[in-house]
């Protein structure tokens, strides 16, 4: 087995001792990275520096019970997309569609089959993944569209300046140019520049976003293909 294959990392919120080492071995054995809280708050805890892709709680805790950990997670947009499975006692439809309603995906009613379990983790990766990977889609698509925007709108602009520029030029004489010869060269250098990154994002591609200053953003016009 590659120890460098990075896991998928589980979040199990259970208040019972027993139940909660029996489910963190039963993950580890089955190669996910696995933490554990006794309770919603607690596990809001955990989640500053612990991002899962699935989170397994049980219904009935003290403190901060499943669904409400659940409500809370759900209204916080980075969280959204984690898939969350609630263990629970509770059977009756009612009860299914109370969870539904704060945002739960799943349910499993204890005592849970180990498998079955499983089961449901793995098809809760595969939609959080597919999830992650429509979400990029769109983001890149909407930067796309804004790139094309912004270059189109700077080209008509950009194209004045230029003749303007050109227009300007033939008006001096030559003794003038000379006196002006290096004010017009920075000039037509900088339309240059300008022209090459409107070029660039009016045919923006595959954005790459990088770190700009702080937490600052931007796309690297200068890579892109």
């Amino acid at each position: 087995m590659n120890n460098d294959i990075k896991k998928d990392k589980v979040l199990i919120v259970e208040d019972e001792e027993d139940t909660r080492f029996i489910l963190e071995r039963l993950l580890m054995k089955n190669n996910y990275e696995v933490r554990s809280a006794e309770n919603g708050v607690e596990a809001l805890k955990l989640l500053e520096n612990f991002f899962p892709k699935v989170i397994v709680a049980d219904w009935t805790m003290p403190q901060m019970d499943g669904l409400q950990f659940c409500d809370i997670l759900k209204e916080q947009e980075k969280y959204k997309l984690i898939y969350f499975i609630v263990l629970t006692a509770r059977a009756s439809l009612k009860d299914r569609v109370t969870g539904l309603d704060v945002g739960a995906d799943d349910f499993l009613v204890k005592p849970v089959e180990n498998q079955e379990l499983l089961a449901r983790i793995r098809s809760g990766i595969r939609i959080h993944n597919l999830q992650n990977e429509l979400k990029s889609i769109e983001h890149n698509k909407a930067i796309i569209e804004l790139a094309c925007t912004i270059g189109h709108q700077l080209n008509n602009p950009l194209s004045s300046l230029t003749m303007s520029l050109k227009s300007l030029e033939s008006e001096f004489t030559e003794e003038q140019l000379k006196s002006y010869e290096e004010d017009f060269y920075v000039i037509n250098e900088s339309i240059a520049r300008i022209t090459k990154h409107v070029d660039a994002l009016k045919k923006l591609q595959n954005p790459e976003v990088i770190d700009y200053a702080r937490d600052n953003k931007m796309i690297n016009l200068d890579n892109n293909s």
